[in-house]
């Protein structure tokens, strides 16, 4: 994530500490894995509540994935673990269908809005690696939808709060207009 961000043209250093963040212009979260593990980690390392102050404050961020995932309250993939529950909703799993679960690969999105996408092709196509997906309360959020067996939200967007299922930073081309989008967005404060 970090070599897709510096190709950018961001200054990019990795947060270990809530003292990290406070000179940071923007926060990004990545996220392979499980959602219960990297709640725990965000608990265990200190960073869960300055993360959560930073998006109260609504401050730069975007959440990849399981960065994503976790501005929910929940997920049924790790059923007790606590999301932030910055946004209402869970993250449910795909439902069974003939398609193959993870949905992993390349896929389009589907009515794009706000400025993650203001640069991006309307047939663009990003990577996915995914079982689980957020199922936000509040549609309004939704600033991307893709259809995998049915459609779900592949993004959203709120203030200057954002996030994706998919990774730009696996995307080529259309993760880097992305990313580049997001760090022009910085740059319009």
């Amino acid at each position: 994530m970090a070599k897709a961000l510096e190709a950018c043209g961001a200054s990019v250093r990795l947060a270990t500490s809530d003292a990290d963040l406070s000179h940071a212009d923007a926060v990004v979260v990545p996220g392979v894995g499980s959602f219960g593990d990297c709640a725990r980690n965000l608990s265990e390392s200190g960073l869960r509540q300055p993360i959560l102050e930073w998006l109260q404050n609504d401050k730069p961020y975007l959440g990849i994935c399981l960065g994503y995932q976790l501005l929910f309250q929940s997920s049924e993939e790790s059923p007790g673990a606590e999301g932030l529950g910055f946004f209402e909703g869970r993250v449910i799993r795909f439902p069974e269908s003939p398609l193959k679960i993870p949905h992993m690969g390349w896929n389009t999105l589907e009515r794009t809005i706000g400025p993650l996408y203001a640069s991006a092709a309307p047939s663009a196509a990003y990577y996915f690696v995914h079982s689980y997906y957020p199922a936000p309360a509040d549609a309004s959020l939704v600033s991307a939808w893709c259809d995998y067996g049915g459609v779900f939200a592949a993004s959203i967007s709120r203030g200057r709060v954002h996030a994706t299922q998919f990774h730009p930073e696996k995307s080529q081309k259309a993760g880097l207009e992305l990313l580049s989008g997001f760090l022009r967005a910085l740059n319009d404060l």
